[in-house]
């Protein structure tokens, strides 16, 4: 097998870089090469900063100079058949829904994880980082699950995300989801307060008086014969919260593979639906470099407007 190395490397480190630990910078400027060679060459004390070895925790500064070492990389097959997952890479471009300097916008769709890891090859920060290879930077600034689709914000700058997440966490923004329920949700319950206690092996989620403080507030978008659609504004960031809290409250949102009812999701398969419908659908937040006020909407993927039209036919 033949084989390719990269060339050495001395990269200064800007303010928008500062404050990023050396591993995970790192695996974005060598985003073909395995995590654990990654670790091997630190181990190894082949990258230096300043001309020193460090650790894998080093937090990087303005004004740093880091040594990437050359890195010897099996040649690949130009033969072998392209991954259908260059596809899908591809296809998230067209799932952008604003972009500057400082932020990307995407619309995600279901199915795709924000990340890749846990048999994934990738999620759509890889595929951003693949679609914009001559980014910088490119992190996450919030996470959504796999199955949820809607508004993801990704940071350009390191400033950009640290902006952005004082924000979430001084609960500044807002999220508005819509989520098909099961059932009447009744039009007076406007939020549920319910605590949620997360169990670290099965990430399975339920109410619990020893869980960490939350809430969710609702309102009614539109009722069907069997069905609700609602607007749910998460408070708190917890982990599926909105999922739980609707289940709690007895009505499971459509296509819940872990909080749902079969008996629901058979009842809306007949109108094509075959997917969590959760829609990330609108965010309000402040630019991190204006420092302007701006709200983005997500437009729903057609699946979930037809099951929205087949309801109201049937409702009508």
């Amino acid at each position: 097998m033949t084989e390719q190395k990269t060339q050495v490397r001395f990269i200064d480190i800007d303010d928008d870089i500062a404050g990023q630990r050396i591993d995970n910078f790192l695996r974005n400027q060598l985003k073909n090469v395995p995590k654990s060679m990654i670790y091997r060459v630190l181990r190894k004390g082949e990258v230096r900063v300043n001309k020193k070895r460090i650790k894998p925790e080093y937090k990087l500064q303005a004004g740093d100079v880091v040594r990437v070492p050359p890195i010897r990389l099996p040649e690949r097959d130009e033969k072998a058949a392209p991954s259908t997952k260059l596809d899908k890479v591809a296809a998230l471009e067209h799932c952008i829904i604003y972009e500057d300097d400082h932020l990307l916008v995407l619309n995600k769709p279901s199915g795709t994880a924000v990340h890749g890891g846990s048999g994934l090859q990738f999620g759509a920060i890889e595929a951003m980082r693949a679609l914009r290879p001559k980014a910088r930077f490119l992190e996450l600034v919030h996470r959504i699950d796999r199955d949820t689709s809607g508004i993801l914000l990704i940071a350009k700058k390191r400033s950009a995300l640290r902006h952005l997440q004082a924000q979430f966490r001084e609960k500044t923004v807002r999220k508005d989801y819509y989520a098909l329920v099961m059932g009447k949700w009744p039009t007076k319950q406007r939020k549920v307060t319910a605590p949620l206690l997360k169990n670290e092996v099965n990430s399975i989620v339920r109410v619990n008086s020893k869980g960490k403080p939350s809430e969710t507030r609702f309102k009614v978008l539109e009722s069907f014969a069997e069905a609700t659609l609602v607007q749910a504004s998460p408070v708190t960031g917890r982990t599926h919260q909105i999922r739980v809290h609707a289940q709690y409250m007895g009505h499971p949102l459509a296509w819940d593979d872990r909080y749902g009812d079969p008996r629901f999701d058979a009842y809306t398969k007949s109108f094509g639906l075959d997917r969590l419908f959760l829609h990330a659908a609108t965010i309000c937040f402040r630019h991190p470099n204006k420092d302007e006020s701006m709200t983005l909407n997500a437009p729903m993927e057609p699946k979930l407007e037809r099951a929205l039209e087949g309801l109201r036919a049937k409702t009508a």
